[in-house]
């Protein structure tokens, strides 16, 4: 076993225990932390991959910025703890379709990656914003849509958790 494959092992498992922290806490402020542990340990993943580009914009952009706004919002809004809501009927359907969804187009580029043999050796003009674009839309695709998707439900959850009950309804 190599140093590189008991890191990924042991990193794989920080990132899933702390996206299931994320999703089961029902403190809005230690869900946002397990957050910013998820996309610290993604960065991680990143430098393993030798991404170094990608891995700083990780922890500047999303573990810093973003989780520090989010952090603020909902410790300024003061609704840290969940309650318990109804759930709408059409709520559950519309997820399993788009989680199916979600599924077929990461198995798709997968798939893609391996037959079109996007991994290449690094050119001299790595540092470059044509050949970075063109790294994270093509080649990083998924973990950059990855990072989109947990962001949007990120977003969606905090003002979820700002709503409040008006007249019976949410």
């Amino acid at each position: 076993m190599t140093i590189n494959l008991f890191l990924f092992l042991v990193l794989a498992v920080v990132v899933v225990a702390t996206a299931l922290g994320m999703l089961f806490s029902k403190n809005a402020v230690y869900s946002a932390l397990f957050l910013v542990l998820n996309f610290s340990t993604v960065a991680v993943f990143y430098l393993l991959l030798g991404a170094p580009f990608i891995a700083l914009t990780q922890v500047t952009v999303y573990a810093g910025a973003i989780m520090v706004l989010f952090l603020f919002v909902i410790m300024l809004l003061g609704t840290e703890e969940l309650e318990e809501s109804k759930v709408l009927p059409w709520q559950k359907p519309t997820a399993l379709f788009l989680a199916f969804v979600l599924l077929v187009e990461g198995i798709y580029l997968m798939v893609m990656q391996k037959t079109t043999g996007l991994i290449t050796t690094p050119v001299a003009d790595a540092g470059s914003p044509e050949v970075i674009g063109n790294m994270l839309f093509n080649k990083y695709l998924l973990p950059f849509e990855a990072t989109s998707i947990l962001l949007l439900v990120a977003m969606v959850g905090a003002i979820v958790l700002t709503l409040k009950k008006k007249g019976g309804q949410n």
